[in-house]
């Protein structure tokens, strides 16, 4: 993601990674979207292999429509090193990108892992593996998003407010935290990568037509 405080107990619901919380409407619109994307992306490599060996140098952050961004991701091994070493990699590319966030999904890897820097709000480097995120079931904020992925896009987003998070950090402790206002967004907005959900499944109609151009640039940066 490109560029809070602790809620009170008992507000978080069993709802993990909800990928929309704003209805159904929204989530039809995203089926009709993957459908349509879904002959071209079959003509595109085959996306990595969850648990190869990866070289951390290599990695770059990939733009839509880039296959592994619209894919799921699975669990991996916290006390792998070779884990360890992708994740301080992407705090690096993160870093040089200005961003806040950065999921696995974004440097091409199917992995359930995040990271994170936020320097108003969290300025510590944090790394999220095989996160399990809870929402807060008060009020739904919208506000703008951006996305390392879709360089030019912002959009309108709605979000709980709050959110719980329990992950294992980069010396393989498991740590739950919770926030809320930017850092639960944050949260949310990476965790969305996770299950293959990015913002251009977030647009509404008005959105996509304002950014028809952009994205149909990225889609062909991606095919050449």
């Amino acid at each position: 993601m490109d560029e809070a405080g602790k809620p009170s107990a008992g507000r978080f619901s069993g709802r993990e990674d909800t990928a929309d919380p704003a209805g159904e409407a929204t989530l039809r619109r995203n089926r009709t979207l993957v459908n349509e994307q879904k002959g071209w992306l079959e003509s595109l490599a085959k996306p990595s292999i969850a648990h190869m060996s990866v070289d951390p140098a290599q990695l770059r952050i990939v733009t839509w429509p880039h296959p592994v961004l619209l894919q799921g991701s699975e669990p991996v091994d916290p006390a792998d090193e070779n884990v360890r070493a992708v994740a301080r990699r992407m705090l690096e590319l993160m870093r040089e990108a200005d961003g806040v966030g950065l999921a696995a999904p974004q440097v091409a890897l199917p992995w359930r892992l995040f990271v994170t820097h936020a320097p108003e709000i969290d300025p510590v480097d944090r790394v999220f593996i095989n996160p399990e995120l809870k929402l807060g079931r008060g009020e739904l904020i919208t506000e703008e998003e951006g996305c390392l992925s879709l360089p030019g896009i912002n959009v309108q987003v709605r979000r709980p407010d709050e959110a719980e998070i329990t992950a294992v950090n980069l010396e393989g402790q498991s740590v739950t935290r919770s926030a809320s206002g930017m850092l639960a967004r944050i949260w949310q907005h990476e965790s969305d990568h996770l299950n293959g959900v990015v913002l251009v499944h977030k647009m509404n109609p008005m959105d996509r037509l304002a950014t028809r151009k952009t994205l149909k640039e990225l889609k062909a940066a991606v095919s050449e």
